[in-house]
């Protein structure tokens, strides 16, 4: 039977997302208070309260902070005024290293070099913020260690293996650029079109990513291209002041919105105009609770996500993104 959500959708059984009895925190349930319907993402990390004529999001949190928010429609307008760009898989293909830092995390809390995560932690150990890819992994694999202890050796672990890159005797293949994202940001470029970064990477982490990327694209300084460039922010340690970014990251919209709105000055009533192009579940979420119409790209977890309904478009590549554009 198909799900209507409005401002979202009709979605077939084949869609990926999931009927629930009830909300995860047990404050809707169909068929009281005007609920018509509960569904959640095929990864369970965004749920859906339905009504009659207006929908709830319920992005769930590991650290226990979620959040509610209102589900706008959205409708591709053109001209496009400005694209907002994820970082790790859409611009930059990292993913594999980051997961590999994450690994050395875990396998450091463990004391077992040898360490090695599963297939079936994929999902849980990319597109979301830091501490929620070592909450998982703390719950799984070393329960009786702590976040912050794994944020201590993740910080540890990130410092070594980005000053050995930037030194030249790193991982090779840390930082590829994805494939025709030069011709990509430069046909952008020629049209006029405003071009927003989004990472939930920290800035220490995301940065030296697309400072490499252009090295090799022969593209200059990223922070003179782009028109804006928003990442987590800075972590929080010791002695030192941290900015907000691990309890707000994708799934949530923040990062799309700050992009846009206070980054490229695009207001909120022109936000149709304003293309999100993400790889992973947790990105496709935060661009469509931010309001933007979404563009999911092939190559990273949305399929696999349950998230690949939720996506106005869906495309192969950077280059068929651009024929949508024109």
């Amino acid at each position: 039977m198909a799900i209507v959500i409005p401002d979202l959708g009709v979605f077939g059984p084949e869609s990926g997302l999931q009927p629930l009895a009830a909300c995860s925190d047990g404050r809707f349930r169909p068929g009281h208070d005007g609920v018509v319907s509960v569904t959640a993402t095929g990864d369970g990390k965004v749920e859906f309260i339905a009504f009659a004529d207006h929908t709830l999001a319920y992005v769930r949190s590991a650290l226990g902070y979620p959040a509610y928010y209102p589900v706008r429609p959205v409708a591709l307008e053109r001209p496009v005024q400005a694209v907002l760009m994820d970082l790790d898989g859409t611009s930059v293909r990292s993913e594999r290293f980051w997961i590999w830092i994450i690994e050395q995390t875990t396998a450091s809390l463990l004391g077992d070099p040898r360490f090695t995560l599963e297939e079936a932690d994929l999902p849980f150990v990319s597109g979301h913020s830091v501490s929620e890819h070592l909450q998982y992994c703390i719950q799984k694999y070393c329960p009786g260690q702590t976040v912050e202890a794994a944020r201590a050796l993740y910080f540890e672990h990130t410092r070594r293996e980005m000053a050995a890159i930037l030194e030249g005797h790193g991982r090779a293949d840390a930082f590829v650029p994805a494939p025709g994202l030069k011709e990509f940001l430069l046909a952008l470029k020629a049209r006029g079109i405003k071009i927003g970064l989004v990472t939930s990477g920290l800035y220490e982490k995301a940065y030296p990513e697309i400072v490499a990327a252009f090295r090799a694209l022969g593209l200059g300084d990223p922070a003179a291209f782009y028109d804006a460039i928003i990442t987590a922010g800075f972590p929080l340690r010791r002695g030192e002041v941290g900015t907000l970014g691990e309890l707000s990251p994708k799934p949530h919209p923040w990062l799309y919105a700050e992009t846009a709105r206070v980054g490229l000055g695009i207001p909120f009533a022109a936000r149709n105009s304003v293309l999100g192009i993400e790889d992973s579940g947790a990105g496709v979420c935060a661009i469509r609770l931010a309001g933007f119409p979404t563009v999911g790209l092939a190559g990273g977890n949305i399929i696999e996500s349950g998230t690949r309904a939720l996506c106005d478009f869906y495309c192969e590549s950077l280059a068929e993104v651009l024929r949508l554009i024109e």
